[in-house]
């Protein structure tokens, strides 16, 4: 059997990505929320009630819906996605141009909160799978201090051009790492691979591992819920 490899998509103009938001009378934090594979901006939509943090009265939640392309391991089905996945193995063939194409688009959204009045330092990354592979290439890049960065069952893309691209105003950004012990999808110890990668050049990071799959649960709710309440301070 062979695989399908979808043609590569070209990005020669860059779409403003469509958003679902959860505002509030007068944000002074912001959380852009990146969904994962196959999903859309309502897939984390019915977590922020769940959510219990101090400073929550005063975030905007901004949910992008990542646009349809053909996804390779997919058979070349259509489908929301952040980047194309060529092989089952997602760390040895990657799609750079897609994966920077959206990290692009999400620095255009980090942009667009600083012009409607919230700080850099206040504009935290989240994402899930796919969307949290894009925050964490997007957060570690970012040209101005961000609040911090919360991947969930997630690894980091390109890891090999971190060291030269990295910012060193986001040096010290505050990460939450989350990951499930039976996770099928993105294995545990590719995760680790990447949690380990990242603090041997320096980062710090609040690692968490659960017993579950590829999603999310309670407990690991809860959690987001107490580091968002230290992160996101006055």
């Amino acid at each position: 059997m062979s695989l399908f490899v979808s043609p590569r998509k070209e990005f020669s103009t860059l779409e403003k990505l469509k958003t679902l938001e959860i505002n509030v009378e007068r944000p002074v934090y912001s959380i852009i929320w990146l969904h994962g594979l196959g999903a859309d901006g309502h897939d984390f939509e019915p977590i922020v009630p769940e959510l219990d943090f101090k400073n929550k009265s005063k975030t905007r939640f901004i949910f992008p819906h990542a646009p349809s392309m053909p996804v390779t391991i997919n058979n070349g089905m259509v489908m929301p996605a952040w980047y194309d996945i060529v092989a089952p193995r997602i760390d040895a063939e990657q799609d750079e141009k897609g994966i920077r194409h959206s990290a692009t688009q999400i620095s255009q959204l980090i942009d667009a909160e600083i012009e409607r009045g919230i700080e850099s330092k206040n504009i935290l990354l989240a994402g899930f799978s796919q969307g949290g592979a894009i925050v964490l290439h997007t957060g570690l890049r970012y040209p101005k201090p961000l609040a911090g960065i919360m991947a969930l069952s997630t690894y980091l893309p390109l890891d090999t051009t971190v060291s030269t691209e990295a910012t060193k105003e986001n040096k010290n950004i505050p990460m939450f790492y989350a990951h499930g012990t039976q996770d099928p999808i993105i294995p545990i110890a590719l995760a680790e691979t990447s949690k380990m990668f990242m603090e041997k050049l320096g980062y710090k990071i609040d690692w968490h591992s659960y017993p579950m799959e590829h999603t999310v649960i309670p407990q690991e709710i809860d959690d987001i819920s107490h580091w968002l309440d230290k992160t996101l301070v006055d």
